[in-house]
């Protein structure tokens, strides 16, 4: 069921309130999580590279263990594979839509939408049912991205595109924004480097973003024990002769993929493996 918060009720999130022009009303399917957790979006390019998808999904699950809600924008991508790594953590996510929601935008991604609300996360938009996503409402969409958020992270972004708009309007609202960077002559990354070049922070991980941003750790325990599912992917990578990929792991241990993401992303936060651009090695 549809419900809207006005922008006085005590749900509607408080940063959204300091943008400028800041929705009137919010729609919401879904459960919208708790304000007082720490909100990063997660944006880029729709024709991403793997090695891009693997970055945003992976920063997504792991800053979900340590609490953080997820936001992004649904769309192919970057904002598909941000939710998808919270969802690997069990963690909270945000989609935001720039159309009524009443219908899901893209429509490949009703069932991505579907698991967002059912594991306690929502789907937001400033725009009442019936409303078709026209593209002028996908500027106005990323400002809300950006305005729920206390910081934004931008991987893969070209010069022109959304994500690089949804960066700087969090720019001009006085949040933090974060830029993986990539290789110099792929295009993929030109609007990343640019934000770079003009005071944009560069990250590599997500220790540099919990650093940063003094991010307090929840959900999480300072030490990972490790049980009998979590030894069978420690002796699956130990056993290997070369780094592993995902896919190849729930191969050979013949868990559940989402048991398999979520074991991987607090061996890695322990330090008892590393992620290596979406390939996984035992720390040595």
């Amino acid at each position: 069921m549809i419900e809207h918060i006005h922008h006085t009720h005590n749900a509607y999130p408080p940063l959204l309130k300091e943008i400028q022009n800041p929705p009137s009303k919010l729609f919401i399917l879904g459960t919208m999580p708790d304000i007082s957790n720490t909100f990063i979006s997660i944006v880029g390019t729709r024709k991403a590279t793997r090695e891009g998808l693997s970055i945003a999904r992976s920063f997504a699950r792991e800053l979900s263990v340590y609490g953080c809600v997820i936001v992004s924008g649904l769309a192919l991508g970057i904002d598909a594979a941000a939710h998808e790594g919270a969802l690997d953590a069990r963690g909270k996510t945000i989609a935001v839509l720039a159309n009524g929601l009443d219908s899901i935008y893209p429509r490949q991604h009703e069932q991505l939408a579907k698991r967002i609300v059912d594991s306690g996360g929502c789907i937001i938009s400033e725009y009442p049912e019936n409303t078709p996503p026209y593209p002028n409402q996908f500027l106005e969409r990323n400002r809300i991205v950006a305005g729920v958020s206390y910081a934004t992270i931008v991987v893969e972004a070209p010069i022109r595109s959304g994500s690089i708009a949804t960066a700087r309007l969090a720019i001009e609202s006085g949040r933090e924004v974060f830029v993986v960077p990539g290789p110099i002559y792929n295009k993929n990354y030109e609007g990343s480097h640019a934000l770079l070049r003009n005071g944009a922070r560069l990250v590599s991980n997500t220790k540099d973003i919990l650093d940063d941003l003094q991010i307090e750790i929840k959900n999480k325990s300072m030490t990972y024990k490790t049980d009998e599912t979590s030894e069978k992917v420690i002796e699956a990578i130990k056993t290997s002769s070369k780094p592993l990929r995902v896919d190849t792991i729930i191969e050979i241990t013949h868990l559940e993929p989402s048991r398999v993401q979520e074991i991987l992303t607090l061996l890695v936060l322990d330090g008892i493996i590393d992620d290596i651009g979406g390939v996984f090695t035992l720390n040595k």
